[in-house]
């Protein structure tokens, strides 16, 4: 097995400004096409009556040959007497920038090519702030086609200022901007006559390999939390790839944005012993000293290192593909790290003009390759670091109608004191139409007062037959009592498509604005849905005002980190139930107190 060092380059660049030809350069300068593949390429040019380039050798695709733009990632790899290199090649096109992103986003270091008699374009902007946008720090500028120019330099030197000066906002600082002509392979891997500067292959060999993950803060995203029940195996393994940091056996955690604690018993791996820790870059499972009720999206965390931020609100540079504008008062959805949540755009703060000609200080909407810096709310707390405190935890897609619409990263936590979901909730009490029934009158009529009833825990059969009996007695006993099951809202009213945790928080959505509606017209509202966390609690709340809810927790697992009116145990009856908060609802004066 080698032991040579290996290192993953993404190049990248407006389309037509020489790329390929690079590519093909590095590959025939290192020696590194297979044997007879050049000439082949060149006798294929010959019998077609076509001068050869070295762009040629790239084009496998055969959309790429009819159309003449690359429109997938290709990988292909050159060595030097240091190193192999990974180069991946990112397409240029404005119509395939998502593709970028993702060459972009496996790679230790960036070549960014600039065609010297074109100059700087709006994709050599916006792959400037991808590459930003990706955490690359390491980033060398290719002014090629110099020969267009007549080897001016003084043409090198005015792109050097007008793209350094670009990329200085984006903390993007060039190790070096070099000028080239790939065609005839000048400053490639050989030094041209006319240059007393470094060549391509000199600076990539001066690249340093990123230090292993492994030794920053531990992030470990919940992907999903496997229950194993044959032979007695009682083990809950909380599932998903560690994406920096150490974790071993023993060491305390905090699951975040829950703040739920534990100790890790043990590490998992499929058809594999277990072991004592586990790295970086690996998928792994882990069970816990505690039986927790852990979400998928949730961020474990060594206790004793730096946190997670956690807020609904961040201040974030997004990059729009779409061709739907983004916008404001529409709910998207966010992934980060293993979350998918609700979010809403909140406030464009300023725009990067990638043309360089239009106006965009007044925009109030992203449109399609736009990029800006703008403000974002989530509808429930989400943990997430900056990008540059840990890019991938501070990293971000924005979904709409199920395609990835953008992306971005995350510049700053903030406050979240003025919310939009506050918002919304106070524009629809100043709106809401009721008719001449009072609060009073309906009191006088139904004879108790209105109440949404949330039943949670771990047990949602035993939590569904609370509601059923619940519902029944306080019908039988003459009030206006009525349960409708959850499931209402993922496949009715909501009628989500998927189980993705943002389609869950629009079902609870829908549930908390049914909620409203139902006691506001002095309904007893009961529903059932298990595994609720604090912040789908406190979310239907919100949706809830002006009226409160009671919360009954049944099950005993991991009950009592929710804040309940009524707590249940996982062998309590289902009569002993109904009393329990029957009791809790004559103390609370929503019904008179009598017994059943």
């Amino acid at each position: 097995m080698s032991n040579r060092e290996q290192m993953n380059i993404v190049i990248a660049g407006h389309v037509d400004h020489g790329k390929s030809t690079v590519i093909g350069r590095l590959l025939a300068d290192t020696g590194s096409l297979p044997e007879g593949k050049l000439e082949q390429v060149k006798a294929t040019c010959a019998r077609n009556a076509r001068p050869f380039e070295y762009a040629f050798l790239l084009d496998a695709l055969k959309d790429e040959q009819s159309q003449g733009i690359t429109i997938d990632i290709a990988r292909c790899f050159f060595k030097t007497a240091k190193r192999d290199y990974i180069l991946i090649d990112a397409p240029g096109h404005i119509e395939f920038l998502k593709n970028m992103v993702t060459g972009a986003s496996r790679s230790d270091a960036a070549l960014l090519v600039i065609d010297a008699h074109e100059g700087v374009r709006e994709n050599s902007r916006r792959h400037g702030f991808l590459l930003s946008m990706l955490g690359l720090k390491q980033v060398i500028v290719l002014v090629n086609k110099m020969d267009l120019v007549g080897y001016d330099m003084a043409v090198f030197e005015r792109i050097k200022k007008e793209y350094t000066a670009f990329l200085a906002p984006l903390q993007v600082k060039p190790i070096d901007f070099i000028p080239i002509c790939a065609r005839d392979g000048e400053n490639i891997a050989e030094r041209a006559s006319w240059h007393t500067g470094k060549t391509v292959l000199e600076y990539l060999d001066e690249l340093v390999i990123p230090p292993s993950r492994s030794k920053e803060t531990l992030r470990f995203p919940v992907q999903d939390i496997y229950k194993f029940t044959e032979m007695d195996d009682e083990r809950r393994i909380v599932a998903g790839t560690i994406e920096s940091g150490t974790v071993s056996v023993g060491d305390k955690v905090v699951f975040y944005p829950s703040r739920k604690s534990a100790s890790i018993k043990s590490i998992e791996a499929f058809n594999r012993p277990c072991l004592t820790s586990a790295v970086a870059g690996n998928a792994f499972g882990v069970t816990l000293t505690e039986e927790l009720y852990i979400k998928p999206g949730e961020l474990l965390c060594r206790a004793d290192q730096v946190p997670p931020m956690v807020s609904q609100r961040f201040r974030g540079m997004v990059f729009w593909m779409m061709h739907i504008p983004l916008v404001k008062d529409r709910r998207y959805k966010l992934k980060i790290g293993a979350t998918r949540v609700a979010v809403e755009l909140v406030e464009i703060r300023t725009m990067i003009d990638a043309t360089g000609t239009s106006d965009t200080g007044s925009k109030q909407q992203l449109d399609r390759h736009d990029v800006a810096e703008c403000i974002f709310e989530t509808i429930k707390p989400v943990a997430f670091d900056t990008a540059l405190s840990n890019p991938s935890t501070g990293r971000f897609v924005i979904v709409a109608n199920y395609e990835i619409a953008g992306c971005g990263i995350v510049l700053e936590s903030l406050k979240n004191d003025h919310s939009v979901l506050d918002e919304h909730v106070k524009r629809r009490e100043v709106v809401w139409e009721g008719g001449g029934v009072g609060v009073a009158d309906r009191y006088e009529r139904f004879g108790h007062q209105a109440k949404f009833i949330l039943l949670t825990g771990s047990n949602a059969q035993l939590c569904r037959n609370i509601g059923h009996a619940l519902e029944a007695n306080l019908f039988a006993n003459k009030y206006l009592a009525y349960y409708l099951g959850y499931s209402f809202f993922e496949k009715g009213l909501s009628a989500g498509s998927n189980n993705s945790e943002s389609n869950k928080d629009e079902d609870l959505i829908s549930l908390g604005e049914l909620a409203r509606v139902l006691t506001g017209s002095g309904h007893i509202f009961i529903t059932a849905r298990a595994h609720l966390d604090g912040g789908d609690i406190a979310l239907l709340e919100r949706l809830n005002q002006p009226h409160e809810i009671l919360v009954v927790t049944a099950g005993d697992f991991d009950a009592a980190s929710l804040v309940s009116h009524v707590a249940l145990n996982a062998n309590v009856s289902v009569l002993d139930a109904v009393n329990q908060i029957y009791e809790v609802l004559k103390h609370k004066e929503i019904i008179p107190d009598f017994s059943i």
